[in-house]
């Protein structure tokens, strides 16, 4: 006997989720997160701040950028949400009628944890590769690393994987001096 199909996930399943998670719909299945821990949101939110200046307001680099902290973005069917994503200004969509970005971003970071690691690099970033995201972060506040990949042909080519105290200047972000320990909760 064949097992019964299951239903593919839509947008409205996100809502059925807990507050305190986050919702993701990847190849048509839910997912369903706890939102990050504090060493997870510190590195984030430290990292905005670092990108922020120099590429959204153009503070000692060049702006033009815009820089979101968890957006919803819509890749195709799949819902998903990168912990920080970035648009060159002309290609953001300014105003759209739903929630969720329907651009795909030049940029994603994801920051991986115990519970979404595996799906950020087996899941989310072939959908990424799919739908032609540029530039790819994968950075680990536990192992206080920072892995850099950029798409070439369909594939993800790994630029660099960086560690502890590393000063890095890295695609797409090469007008800057990122040190990885502003990143790590001490």
């Amino acid at each position: 006997m064949s097992e019964p199909s299951r239903r593919r996930a839509i947008y409205g399943d996100l809502f059925d989720i807990p507050e305190n998670m986050t919702g993701e719909i990847i190849n048509g299945e839910l997912h369903a997160t706890p939102r990050p821990s504090r060493k997870h949101v510190y590195a984030g939110s430290v990292l905005g701040d670092e990108i922020g200046s120099p590429y959204r307001a153009g503070r000692g680099g060049p702006g033009g950028w815009i820089i979101l902290i968890g957006p919803e973005i819509a890749f195709g069917e799949n819902i998903i949400v990168p912990d920080l994503a970035g648009w060159k200004k002309e290609r953001f969509p300014m105003e759209e009628p739903q929630h969720w970005i329907s651009v795909a971003p030049d940029w994603v970071c994801e920051i991986l944890s115990p519970t979404t690691a595996q799906i950020d690099r087996t899941e989310k970033m072939p959908v990424y590769a799919q739908h032609q995201v540029s530039h790819a972060w994968l950075i680990d506040p536990i192992l206080r690393t920072l892995e850099v990949f950029n798409l070439a042909s369909d594939r993800w080519i790994v630029l660099g994987a960086y560690a502890n105290a590393a000063k890095v200047s890295v695609e797409p972000f090469v007008e800057i001096e990122l040190e990885l320990t502003v990143l790590w909760l001490e």
